[in-house]
């Protein structure tokens, strides 16, 4: 853990910040002076990182879905920030799972559910005393799906849409104590990991022929529209920028959109009848 004596910016925590956005994330407020904790999936992670950000970047290879080891990770941490509290927490850690839902294993969904959203509602019950004394700010990774969830994302997307009525609620319960919370929603595919990739190939691989015959086809050209519609959005770089900016910005937003695709399918959700955003979220995917 990094002492309080060395602490001489803000403080930070971003779970599953050893790759992709939450890497970026990490990387980039450790420059503007914070200090990071943060969960991460391995040691190489913890090490690649802490040499990354000239050791301003201390990690925990901590299991998201034991609430146990999160509540532990977070009293350590919790008591190396000291009195000055902690005034950014990054839910993060997500795990990206896709699939047609009548097929996926109950094990599979009770898994990520953990990870998504009870893993977060862990570590921020374990951080809000922290929160409050420093007057802190709680940023909820979330995606569009929750709000135009597409074929074969039912699990993250229900998963991103749990976290986001949570979130309001820590919003209307914690203001009297002065810590704020903002949903990001975020492209899922633009920071997607190779784990998620191999992860589609597996539930396809398992597919028992009459599975495959329902929904092999469509599963594979969804896939590939996914790609597709990541293409042309933000880079985690970028994207992490954005979500620094909205983790430092004052005032604070409830709600943000991370990348133009997100806006766009944000802006449609709101705006268009259920027939149009059903048409829209097959041919997005190109199953239209």
């Amino acid at each position: 853990m990094v002492s309080t004596a060395r602490r001489m910016g803000g403080s930070a925590v971003i779970t599953n910040a050893g790759r992709g956005l939450g890497r970026e994330v990490a990387l980039l407020l450790a420059s503007k002076g914070y200090i990071i904790f943060g969960t991460a999936s391995s040691t190489d992670e913890v090490g690649d990182l802490r040499a990354a950000s000239g050791g301003r970047v201390s990690l925990t290879v901590c299991d998201m879905t034991k609430a146990m080891l999160v509540e532990a990770w977070a009293g350590g941490v919790t008591e190396a920030l000291g009195a000055a509290g902690l005034n950014i927490l990054v839910n993060n850690a997500r795990i990206l799972t896709q699939g047609p839902i009548e097929i996926l294993p109950l094990d599979v969904i009770r898994h990520d559910i953990e990870c998504n959203v009870i893993g977060a509602i862990a570590a921020t019950n374990a951080f809000l005393p922290a929160l409050r004394t420093a007057h802190g700010r709680i940023v909820q990774i979330s995606s569009w799906t929750a709000h135009l969830p597409i074929p074969f994302s039912g699990l993250s997307a229900a998963s991103s849409a749990a976290m986001e009525v949570i979130s309001a609620v820590y919003r209307a319960e914690l203001k009297t104590c002065g810590v704020e919370v903002v949903v990001a929603s975020i492209d899922d595919v633009t920071t997607a990991s190779p784990e998620r990739t191999a992860a589609a190939a597996r539930i396809a691989a398992a597919m028992t022929p009459g599975q495959r015959r329902l929904y092999g086809k469509a599963f594979v050209t969804a896939e590939d529209g996914l790609g597709m519609l990541a293409s042309g959005d933000l880079e985690p770089s970028a994207a992490a920028a954005r979500v620094v900016e909205i983790a430092v910005q004052r005032p604070s937003i409830s709600r943000a959109s991370v990348g133009s695709t997100a806006e766009r399918m944000l802006r449609a959700a709101r705006e268009k009848p259920d027939a149009e955003l059903d048409a829209l979220s097959l041919s997005l995917v190109g199953l239209s």
